[in-house]
């Protein structure tokens, strides 16, 4: 049995295929804006964030509680320990 394939038939596989793509596109598009915080903050966000003091973010820092690195003389401190710290508390 052989059917025929018509320009309407393909026009309209094109739409559907376009729609799927775009909702994939979207898909990925809102996971990765839920995802846009930056792994690494610096001490003037850790400051503000957790409202603490600069002695207090280098208390966190020896005492090891966060990890952390030293770039150009600026510090960041990880943002999964800094949670881990806020569920630590709780």
């Amino acid at each position: 049995m052989n059917e025929i394939v018509t320009k309407e038939d393909l026009q309209q596989f094109g739409l559907l295929l376009l729609d799927k793509i775009q909702d994939i596109f979207k898909e990925k598009v809102s996971s990765c804006k839920e995802n846009m915080e930056p792994e690494w903050l610096r001490s003037k966000s850790v400051r503000k964030l957790l409202d603490i003091s600069a002695g207090s973010v280098q208390n966190l820092r020896v005492s090891n509680k966060i990890r952390f690195k030293k770039v150009f003389g600026s510090y960041y401190y990880n943002r999964e320990d800094l949670q881990k710290l806020f569920d630590d508390e709780k």
